[in-house]
């Protein structure tokens, strides 16, 4: 194949055209990946090589804050368990056991917990002496009937 003078020179001078296009479209596409770069940097903050390191990095946060996160539930369900368990309700009705007394000098307390299970204290007095009785509580059932003070003042302390 004969390729006349011309021929190459026009072929010459395309082929140098196209290696600087090529070369200047490189240069764009380098410029535009320093940008990227910067902008990734800038997004990643902790200085991490690329968004996968920093998604993996993240995603391991993620984990350790759900684990976190459990503990602090397994946490709040034992401090319930032991709130629910305490006598945290209370209160106390004064009254007067007997017509012939004044002063509201008897009164009944209540001790109970969040079952309903407890205590109920009565303290009777009269002119001339004074009675104390206690009343156990199992999940608002007691083994003595309740007077009406009584009743009252469980009721009171779980209305709180």
């Amino acid at each position: 194949m004969d390729v006349s003078g011309t021929t190459a020179a026009w072929l010459g001078v395309g082929a140098g055209v196209l290696a600087l296009a090529s070369l200047v479209l490189a240069f764009m596409a380098w410029r535009a990946l320093r940008r990227v770069r910067a902008s990734q940097l800038v997004l990643l903050g902790g200085g991490k090589a690329d968004l996968v390191d920093f998604a993996v990095s993240l995603q391991g946060r993620i984990d350790d804050l759900h684990r976190a996160v459990d503990e602090v539930a397994a946490g709040l369900t034992r401090v319930d368990r032991r709130v629910d368990g305490s006598l945290s309700n209370t209160s106390i009705v004064r009254y007067d056991a007997y017509t012939d007394t004044g002063g509201h000098q008897s009164a009944s307390l209540a001790f109970l917990d969040a079952a309903r299970s407890g205590v109920v204290v009565s303290a009777i007095q009269g002119r001339d002496y004074a009675r104390i009785y206690m009343k156990e509580l199992d999940r608002g059932k007691a083994s003595v009937a309740l007077s009406p003070e009584e009743l009252e003042a469980v009721e009171r302390a779980m209305a709180r």
